[in-house]
């Protein structure tokens, strides 16, 4: 169907696009930029007036909690939620049960998500069988069944003979890896180190468990020359030593998650378990350093860590309360509520969630050409927003399977009016 989005603020960090004008759209392509192609005749209009017309954001984590945890959420009710938060690609971590270490579990849960004909997915495949650690999986072989990248999730890697080989392995055939910076040894507490974990009497996880992993990885690094992409980074020193390596010219890229973007160690309150997150939250120094770090270029990419947990998971002790999120229905929100209070370009901000995942997709061995740009000949995956509304964040807000969120009851400016994945309209709100 052709389609044209009339009237709208063309916004594409990709490109340096900001104006007002139409959007064109055929055989689920975009075919023209504010200039009407040669005999267009358009069987939709839909106008966008006062509104943003954005490339459809890229989540670089969201966990669909399928296969294994479908009584905490669906693919269905993810894909949902994340096309209500104009999220039109996302990846999604290997933790699944079981992890995605085999072709054909990543060919089930793709052609799964294919009839869906909702967002693109993007699996990560394990790293390690099982994400045990020991054994390496056969990438070629997952890369052939359709994952973009290989990761341990949230994991740390015990064996460093095992990250040097993976990280060999990856680099022989171009593949990407992407590891959180855990010290197995010090991470295994639930509050970030400082004096108010200590008051709360809660086990804290220090800085030096991102650091002393960051170590580690940019010295095999150095060795092999792989690509490597940073999840999660949560501290200021962390954040440094990522600045510095790429610096050196280190092949690495980096995202945080909103969570760490908007909150510190002390809104966990009187023992929150909406707080309870892997990695913590830290300090307000540290959170400084994340803005700062997004605003200079040295972190690439915002992603929502969306992790589903269900009431049997949540309520309960903090320290015993499962860590996690949902948060894909919210990127767009507080990415734009993060603008507002740094007083940053809509486009240098919403380039985080757009341009920015899609390069780092790009890198690796996924083929997505025109991904995350309003460009001719891109695929029609287009978010429509209103900047101007606002809306709190509830249970009855949110169409995620799980309403656990630090942000509940916030009200949050801006809201996705209309979401389009190859020029179909897969959401609109009501």
């Amino acid at each position: 169907m052709k389609t044209v989005i009339k009237g709208g603020r063309l916004l594409d960090p990709a490109s340096g696009i900001d104006q007002t004008g139409n959007l064109y759209i055929a055989s689920g392509r975009i075919v023209g930029v504010d200039e009407e192609p040669d005999g267009f005749e358009s069987a939709r209009v839909i106008d966008a007036t006062g509104k943003l017309i954005l490339p459809g954001l890229i989540d670089l984590a969201v966990r669909l909690r399928e296969p294994g945890f479908e009584h905490r959420a669906t693919l269905e009710s993810e894909m949902q939620a994340a096309l209500a938060g104009g999220v039109t690609s996302l990846v999604l971590p290997p933790d699944t049960e079981p992890a995605l270490d085999e072709p054909g579990l990543v060919e089930m849960l793709k052609h799964r998500a294919r009839q869906l004909h909702q967002a693109n997915l993007y699996p990560l495949g394990a790293m390690t069988n099982r994400l045990e650690g020991k054994i390496i999986t056969e990438m070629a072989e997952l890369t052939e069944a359709g994952c973009v990248a290989f990761s341990q999730a949230s994991l740390p890697l015990i064996d460093t003979g095992i990250l040097l080989r993976s990280m060999q392995y990856a680099k022989t055939y171009g593949y990407t890896l992407w590891l959180t910076p855990l010290e197995a040894a010090l991470s295994k507490g639930v509050a970030a180190s400082g004096p108010f974990a200590s008051r709360l009497g809660l086990t804290g996880v220090p800085e030096q468990a991102e650091t002393i992993a960051l170590h580690t990885l940019f010295e095999l690094q150095k060795v092999t020359g792989t690509r490597l992409h940073l999840c999660r980074l949560s501290s200021a020193a962390g954040i440094e030593l990522v600045r510095q390596a790429k610096a050196q010219g280190l092949p690495v890229t980096c995202d945080v998650s909103l969570n760490h973007l908007h909150l510190t160690d002390l809104d966990i309150g009187f023992f929150d378990s909406n707080y309870r997150l892997d990695p913590p939250l830290r300090g307000q120094r540290d959170r400084n350093a994340i803005r700062s770090g997004l605003a200079d270029g040295t972190i690439d990419a915002i992603c929502s860590d969306h992790t589903p947990v269900d009431d049997d998971g949540k309520l309960m002790p903090f320290a015993d309360a499962e860590p996690g999120a949902t948060g894909v229905e919210l990127l767009f929100s507080l990415v734009l509520k993060w603008a507002l209070e740094e007083k940053l370009p809509l486009a240098q901000a919403l380039g985080l969630v757009t341009a920015g995942p899609a390069a780092i997709l790009k890198a690796g061995a996924a083929s997505l050409p025109g991904c995350g740009a309003l460009s001719v000949g891109a695929p029609a995956d287009i978010a429509i927003a209103d900047p101007d509304v606002a809306w709190t964040v509830g249970r009855n807000t949110l169409l995620s399977q799980s309403a656990h969120t630090p942000f509940a009851g916030y009200e949050l400016p801006g809201r996705i009016v209309m979401t389009l994945v190859s020029g179909r309209c897969v959401w609109e709100s009501v």
